[in-house]
Protein backbone atom coordinates (compact mmCIF):
# COMPACT_ATOMS: atom_id res chain seq x y z
CA UNK A 1 0.00 0.00 0.00
CA UNK A 2 1.10 3.57 -0.98
CA UNK A 3 0.88 6.63 1.17
CA UNK A 4 -1.99 7.91 -1.26
CA UNK A 5 -3.78 4.48 -1.03
CA UNK A 6 -3.46 5.01 2.57
CA UNK A 7 -4.90 8.78 2.64
CA UNK A 8 -7.61 7.79 -0.07
CA UNK A 9 -8.88 4.64 2.63
CA UNK A 10 -8.75 6.50 5.73
CA UNK A 11 -10.63 9.49 3.96
CA UNK A 12 -13.04 6.97 2.60
CA UNK A 13 -13.67 5.65 5.94
CA UNK A 14 -14.32 8.78 7.51
CA UNK A 15 -16.85 9.76 4.85
CA UNK A 16 -18.80 6.57 4.88
CA UNK A 17 -19.14 7.34 8.25
CA UNK A 18 -20.53 10.86 7.98
CA UNK A 19 -17.86 12.94 9.56
CA UNK A 20 -18.32 16.57 8.26
CA UNK A 21 -14.94 17.27 7.45
CA UNK A 22 -13.95 14.04 6.35
CA UNK A 23 -11.28 14.91 4.17
CA UNK A 24 -9.35 17.68 6.36
CA UNK A 25 -9.69 15.47 9.43
CA UNK A 26 -8.20 12.38 7.40
CA UNK A 27 -5.57 14.31 6.76
CA UNK A 28 -4.72 15.81 10.02
CA UNK A 29 -4.72 12.69 11.47
CA UNK A 30 -2.17 11.25 8.29
CA UNK A 31 0.02 13.85 9.25
CA UNK A 32 -0.39 13.62 12.82
CA UNK A 33 0.34 9.39 12.38
CA UNK A 34 3.08 9.81 10.08
CA UNK A 35 4.61 13.10 11.19
CA UNK A 36 4.69 13.86 7.03
CA UNK A 37 3.57 17.31 6.01
CA UNK A 38 1.26 18.08 2.88
CA UNK A 39 4.91 18.89 0.82
CA UNK A 40 6.13 15.37 2.00
CA UNK A 41 3.11 13.76 0.98
CA UNK A 42 3.68 15.17 -2.50
CA UNK A 43 6.95 13.95 -2.99
CA UNK A 44 6.21 10.15 -1.48
CA UNK A 45 2.50 9.91 -2.10
CA UNK A 46 3.63 6.86 -4.28
CA UNK A 47 6.01 5.49 -1.99
CA UNK A 48 5.03 1.95 0.23
CA UNK A 49 4.23 2.86 3.70
CA UNK A 50 5.63 0.58 6.91
CA UNK A 51 3.58 -1.52 8.51
CA UNK A 52 3.79 0.92 11.60
CA UNK A 53 2.51 3.50 9.84
CA UNK A 54 -0.80 1.76 8.21
CA UNK A 55 -1.40 0.41 11.60
CA UNK A 56 -1.33 3.68 13.60
CA UNK A 57 -2.95 5.53 10.90
CA UNK A 58 -5.88 3.22 10.31
CA UNK A 59 -6.32 2.73 14.38
CA UNK A 60 -7.15 6.76 14.85
CA UNK A 61 -8.75 6.63 11.65
CA UNK A 62 -11.29 3.99 13.00
CA UNK A 63 -11.61 5.82 16.69
CA UNK A 64 -12.30 8.97 14.69
CA UNK A 65 -14.99 7.35 12.87
CA UNK A 66 -16.98 6.46 16.01
CA UNK A 67 -17.37 10.60 16.03
CA UNK A 68 -14.52 10.73 18.69
CA UNK A 69 -13.18 14.58 18.76
CA UNK A 70 -10.45 14.32 16.56
CA UNK A 71 -8.28 17.22 19.25
CA UNK A 72 -8.74 14.38 22.02
CA UNK A 73 -6.98 11.94 19.17
CA UNK A 74 -4.34 14.61 18.38
CA UNK A 75 -4.65 15.94 22.57
CA UNK A 76 -4.18 19.60 20.97
CA UNK A 77 -6.98 22.19 19.61
CA UNK A 78 -5.94 25.70 18.06
CA UNK A 79 -7.41 28.54 20.12
CA UNK A 80 -6.47 32.49 19.40
CA UNK A 81 -3.81 31.54 17.03
CA UNK A 82 -1.98 29.20 19.79
CA UNK A 83 -1.88 25.45 19.97
CA UNK A 84 -3.23 24.09 23.46
CA UNK A 85 -3.61 20.75 24.99
CA UNK A 86 -6.48 19.38 25.61
CA UNK A 87 -7.82 15.94 27.10
CA UNK A 88 -11.38 14.56 28.08
CA UNK A 89 -11.03 16.46 31.38
CA UNK A 90 -11.83 19.64 29.26
CA UNK A 91 -14.32 21.37 26.55
CA UNK A 92 -12.21 21.89 23.07
CA UNK A 93 -11.50 25.36 22.48
CA UNK A 94 -13.95 27.06 20.50
CA UNK A 95 -13.40 29.62 18.08
CA UNK A 96 -16.93 31.57 19.18
CA UNK A 97 -14.56 31.91 22.67
CA UNK A 98 -12.52 34.05 20.97
CA UNK A 99 -14.67 37.14 20.65
CA UNK A 100 -14.89 37.30 24.40
CA UNK A 101 -10.88 37.07 24.85
CA UNK A 102 -11.13 40.52 22.15
CA UNK A 103 -13.70 42.51 23.91
CA UNK A 104 -11.30 41.74 26.95
CA UNK A 105 -8.33 42.49 25.28
CA UNK A 106 -9.64 45.71 23.90
CA UNK A 107 -11.47 46.96 26.79
CA UNK A 108 -8.80 46.04 30.02
CA UNK A 109 -5.68 47.27 28.54
CA UNK A 110 -4.79 48.87 31.92
CA UNK A 111 -6.40 46.41 34.25
CA UNK A 112 -4.00 44.94 36.96
CA UNK A 113 -5.83 41.79 38.11
CA UNK A 114 -8.81 39.26 36.49
CA UNK A 115 -10.22 36.09 38.17
CA UNK A 116 -10.69 33.54 34.91
CA UNK A 117 -14.00 31.36 36.70
CA UNK A 118 -14.66 28.10 34.90
CA UNK A 119 -11.22 28.26 33.23
CA UNK A 120 -10.97 24.43 31.31
CA UNK A 121 -7.93 24.40 29.25
CA UNK A 122 -6.65 27.84 30.64
CA UNK A 123 -7.34 29.36 26.80
CA UNK A 124 -9.32 32.39 28.00
CA UNK A 125 -6.56 33.44 31.04
CA UNK A 126 -3.44 32.21 29.04
CA UNK A 127 -5.11 34.22 26.21
CA UNK A 128 -5.52 37.24 27.85
CA UNK A 129 -2.14 36.82 29.94
CA UNK A 130 -0.31 36.35 26.68
CA UNK A 131 -1.32 39.98 25.36
CA UNK A 132 -1.32 41.74 28.60
CA UNK A 133 1.83 40.58 30.19
CA UNK A 134 1.93 42.67 33.53
CA UNK A 135 -1.67 41.84 34.42
CA UNK A 136 -2.01 39.63 37.16
CA UNK A 137 -4.27 35.92 36.83
CA UNK A 138 -5.88 33.78 39.01
CA UNK A 139 -7.71 30.82 37.13
CA UNK A 140 -10.35 28.47 38.92
CA UNK A 141 -11.91 25.46 38.38
CA UNK A 142 -14.03 22.82 39.76
CA UNK A 143 -12.25 20.20 38.08
CA UNK A 144 -8.49 19.14 39.24
CA UNK A 145 -8.13 17.32 36.27
CA UNK A 146 -9.28 20.28 34.21
CA UNK A 147 -7.01 22.13 36.18
CA UNK A 148 -4.01 20.43 35.33
CA UNK A 149 -4.81 20.58 31.71
CA UNK A 150 -4.64 24.17 32.06
CA UNK A 151 -1.33 24.16 34.10
CA UNK A 152 0.04 22.22 31.45
CA UNK A 153 -0.81 24.79 29.33
CA UNK A 154 0.35 27.94 31.23
CA UNK A 155 4.34 26.09 31.55
CA UNK A 156 3.54 25.50 27.81
CA UNK A 157 3.16 29.41 27.10
CA UNK A 158 5.79 30.21 30.48
CA UNK A 159 2.68 32.13 31.87
CA UNK A 160 2.21 32.65 35.47
CA UNK A 161 -0.93 32.47 36.73
CA UNK A 162 -2.34 31.18 39.83
CA UNK A 163 -5.07 28.16 39.62
CA UNK A 164 -6.97 27.53 42.17
CA UNK A 165 -9.65 24.27 42.92
CA UNK A 166 -13.24 26.11 44.03
CA UNK A 167 -16.75 25.40 43.09
CA UNK A 168 -17.31 29.20 41.41
CA UNK A 169 -16.40 31.20 44.77
CA UNK A 170 -16.15 28.87 47.32
CA UNK A 171 -11.91 28.81 47.55
CA UNK A 172 -11.58 33.07 45.74
CA UNK A 173 -10.22 35.37 47.99
CA UNK A 174 -9.30 39.31 46.94
CA UNK A 175 -11.02 41.60 44.68
CA UNK A 176 -10.14 41.91 40.69
CA UNK A 177 -10.47 44.82 38.54
CA UNK A 178 -12.72 42.18 36.39
CA UNK A 179 -14.04 38.68 35.85
CA UNK A 180 -14.50 36.61 33.05
CA UNK A 181 -16.08 32.94 32.75
CA UNK A 182 -17.46 30.54 30.19
CA UNK A 183 -19.73 28.48 31.94
CA UNK A 184 -21.55 25.44 31.52
CA UNK A 185 -24.64 27.17 29.64
CA UNK A 186 -26.12 24.61 27.39
CA UNK A 187 -29.79 23.62 28.39
CA UNK A 188 -30.46 20.28 30.09
CA UNK A 189 -32.91 18.83 27.50
CA UNK A 190 -30.49 19.88 24.49
CA UNK A 191 -27.33 18.22 25.76
CA UNK A 192 -29.33 15.03 24.10
CA UNK A 193 -29.55 16.68 20.65
CA UNK A 194 -25.95 17.97 20.07
CA UNK A 195 -23.61 16.62 17.82
CA UNK A 196 -21.85 13.05 18.97
CA UNK A 197 -18.35 14.65 19.25
CA UNK A 198 -20.16 17.00 22.30
CA UNK A 199 -22.94 15.21 23.86
CA UNK A 200 -20.57 11.88 23.98
CA UNK A 201 -17.56 12.42 24.59
CA UNK A 202 -17.19 16.17 26.19
CA UNK A 203 -17.42 16.73 29.88
CA UNK A 204 -21.03 16.84 31.05
CA UNK A 205 -20.11 19.04 33.86
CA UNK A 206 -18.87 21.78 31.60
CA UNK A 207 -21.74 21.47 29.24
CA UNK A 208 -24.43 21.26 31.75
CA UNK A 209 -26.16 24.68 32.90
CA UNK A 210 -29.05 23.46 34.04
CA UNK A 211 -32.90 23.27 33.19
CA UNK A 212 -32.94 26.98 32.16
CA UNK A 213 -29.51 27.30 30.96
CA UNK A 214 -28.65 30.07 33.49
CA UNK A 215 -27.89 28.15 36.97
CA UNK A 216 -24.06 29.25 36.50
CA UNK A 217 -24.91 32.76 35.63
CA UNK A 218 -27.21 33.17 38.23
CA UNK A 219 -24.79 32.38 41.06
CA UNK A 220 -22.02 33.96 39.67
CA UNK A 221 -23.37 36.99 39.48
CA UNK A 222 -24.75 37.32 42.59
CA UNK A 223 -21.49 36.22 44.28
CA UNK A 224 -19.06 38.16 41.95
CA UNK A 225 -19.75 42.12 43.48
CA UNK A 226 -18.03 40.84 46.61
CA UNK A 227 -15.15 40.09 44.62
CA UNK A 228 -14.82 42.95 42.42
CA UNK A 229 -12.73 46.65 42.60
CA UNK A 230 -15.13 49.14 42.36
CA UNK A 231 -16.25 49.65 39.07
CA UNK A 232 -14.98 46.02 38.60
CA UNK A 233 -16.63 44.57 34.94
CA UNK A 234 -17.79 41.15 34.58
CA UNK A 235 -17.48 38.98 31.26
CA UNK A 236 -20.00 36.34 30.01
CA UNK A 237 -19.99 34.05 27.17
CA UNK A 238 -23.46 33.31 26.32
CA UNK A 239 -25.23 30.65 24.42
CA UNK A 240 -27.27 32.63 20.97
CA UNK A 241 -30.77 33.05 22.96
CA UNK A 242 -29.50 34.08 26.32
CA UNK A 243 -28.66 37.89 25.91
CA UNK A 244 -31.64 39.14 27.58
CA UNK A 245 -31.88 37.09 30.51
CA UNK A 246 -28.22 37.01 31.73
CA UNK A 247 -28.28 41.24 31.11
CA UNK A 248 -31.50 41.18 33.32
CA UNK A 249 -29.86 39.27 36.04
CA UNK A 250 -27.01 41.39 35.68
CA UNK A 251 -29.05 44.53 36.39
CA UNK A 252 -30.49 43.18 38.97
CA UNK A 253 -27.24 42.56 40.67
CA UNK A 254 -26.06 45.62 40.35
CA UNK A 255 -24.22 46.35 37.49
CA UNK A 256 -24.91 49.16 34.59
CA UNK A 257 -24.46 49.88 31.24
CA UNK A 258 -24.31 46.14 29.89
CA UNK A 259 -23.25 45.61 26.55
CA UNK A 260 -23.67 42.77 24.27
CA UNK A 261 -21.16 41.77 21.74
CA UNK A 262 -22.38 39.56 18.58
CA UNK A 263 -19.94 36.94 16.95
CA UNK A 264 -19.31 36.36 13.37
CA UNK A 265 -22.39 34.97 12.69
CA UNK A 266 -24.52 37.63 14.40
CA UNK A 267 -25.74 35.70 17.32
CA UNK A 268 -25.22 37.48 20.43
CA UNK A 269 -22.28 35.59 22.19
CA UNK A 270 -20.62 37.95 25.03
CA UNK A 271 -22.32 40.36 28.04
CA UNK A 272 -19.94 42.58 30.11
CA UNK A 273 -21.57 44.81 32.80
CA UNK A 274 -20.02 47.18 34.75
CA UNK A 275 -20.46 47.37 38.94
CA UNK A 276 -22.49 49.89 39.70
Amino acid sequence: MTYRQLLETGTRILKESNIDEYDVDAFELFEYTTGMKRASYILNTDEQVSEADKEQYLNVIYKRSTRYPLQYITGTAWFYGTEYYVNESVLIPRFDTENLVELILQNEKESESFLDMCTGSGCIAISIKDHLKNIKVTASDISDKALEVAKTNANGHNDEITFIQSDLFENINGKYDFIVSNPPYIERDVIKTLMPEVKDYEPLNALDGGEDGLDFYKKIIEESPAYLNKKGRLYFEIGYNQSADVSRLMRDNGFEDILIKTDLSGNDRCVMGILR
